[in-house]
């Protein structure tokens, strides 16, 4: 059977559970650590483990793409090829796909696209993308759907969410492995009639869980968050939640407040490679290439337990950073992995306890005297 969703405690609109699959379960609401090409750049599963991952997610248009499904199937599946033993989702492409403006063509059929690779043609369809993913063996798949940039006119928003409504029952009617579950996705913008309409749509389909995608892509954050106010709610209540590509912790407890269950995002990774840190501070995060940072003894978070403040000063890893050895961005990725999934922790701790409203009000504080970091997201983890 698919994976399975259970709701062990609500708060307001915010929910406390576990989702469960037959390669393990992990506690909501969580934060996915983005493994693109089967891997999460600079970080080892070790590590991975270490930091409080207990899912990861890998992308169906890269592994596709290089070293291509049947080889990863080939090299005992997704779990074994990568070392990961836990949940993994897949990212259905379709994100992938749809960046590649000037170099892919939609039709009812499916996307019609050159492989940034090598030129090469390729046709990815919602039966192409559900199959590959089972091939790959995860225990999560997303169905294939259209993402438009923010800023497209409605009657654009209005004709690509039909297509992506329509490649969501063909998505669901290729699955042809009972152990792997489905997602839906949402569509429609910042647009209120077009959001309701898609919530409905998809709701009525047997999806084990339903995504919110097309947020986070240029439009302004109150849109982002306004959608937030009221779109989780028209999803089913008994399934899963999901956030697709959200965000800075700011953005992740509005989210939960709001009743999303699961997150997944580049930005940790990719901060931590341009030597941001986020640390729990009244200044949360840290520019460890700053000059400040020479001389200091302190590490990055005087209350963090990865191995980076374990062992090293703000002052080393500033020297790392200057002289380019690549220790740096994988020590900085490890932790702010660490510190997303430590919030997530203490969101579920908080939420158990009553006391979330209070996290929640000391994060947006915190967050409100932060400039936007948004350059730092990306496809890619």
């Amino acid at each position: 059977m698919p994976g399975t969703f259970q709701i062990n405690k609500t708060s307001g609109l915010s929910r406390l559970g576990k989702f469960t699959t037959s390669n393990g379960s992990f506690e909501t609401p969580n934060f996915m650590p983005v493994g693109t090409r089967g891997s999460v750049k600079g970080v080892d599963i070790e590590r991975l483990a270490e930091a409080g991952a207990q899912i990861m997610l890998v992308n169906t248009y890269h592994l596709w793409l290089k070293p291509t499904a049947p080889i990863v199937r080939g090299l005992g599946g997704i779990h074994k090829f990568t070392g990961w033993q836990g949940p993994i989702l897949s990212d259905s492409g379709g994100f992938q796909v749809f960046s590649l403006k000037s170099i892919r063509k939609i039709s009812e059929e499916g996307v019609e696209f050159r492989s940034h690779i090598d030129g090469a043609k390729c046709f990815l369809s919602p039966e192409i993308s559900i199959q590959t993913q089972e091939e790959l063996g995860v225990d999560i798949a997303m169905v294939l759907d259209e993402c438009p940039a923010g800023g497209c006119d409605f009657g654009y928003f209005e004709r690509s969410l039909a297509m992506t409504q329509r490649w969501a029952a063909r998505s669901l009617a290729a699955r042809r492995k009972e152990t792997t579950s489905i997602f839906g996705i949402t569509q429609g913008g910042s647009h209120r009639e077009l959001r309701t309409r898609a919530a409905q749509e998809i709701g009525a389909l047997d999806f084990d869980g339903v995504a919110i995608g097309g947020l986070s892509v240029g439009e302004p954050k109150s849109e982002m968050y306004e959608v937030l106010s009221y779109h989780p709610q028209q999803l089913p209540a008994a399934k899963i939640r999901y956030l697709m590509g959200v965000g800075t912790p700011e953005d992740i407890v509005e989210a939960v407040r709001n009743g999303v269950d699961l997150f997944d995002c580049v930005m940790p990774t990719r901060a931590g490679r341009f030597g941001r840190a986020f640390i729990n501070a009244d200044e949360p995060t840290l520019n460890i290439k700053n000059s400040k940072n020479q001389n200091d003894t302190a590490p990055l978070d005087q209350n963090c337990s990865c191995l980076a403040c374990r062992h090293h000063s703000r002052g080393y890893l500033h020297h790392l950073f200057k002289v380019g050895e690549m220790l740096g961005p994988q020590l900085l990725s490890i932790h702010n992995l660490t510190h997303y999934l430590s919030l997530m922790r203490s969101i579920r701790e908080a939420l158990a306890e009553d006391r979330f409203e209070a996290l929640y009000r000391e994060i947006q504080s915190r967050w409100a005297k932060v400039e936007e970091i948004g350059e730092l997201g990306g496809v890619n983890g």
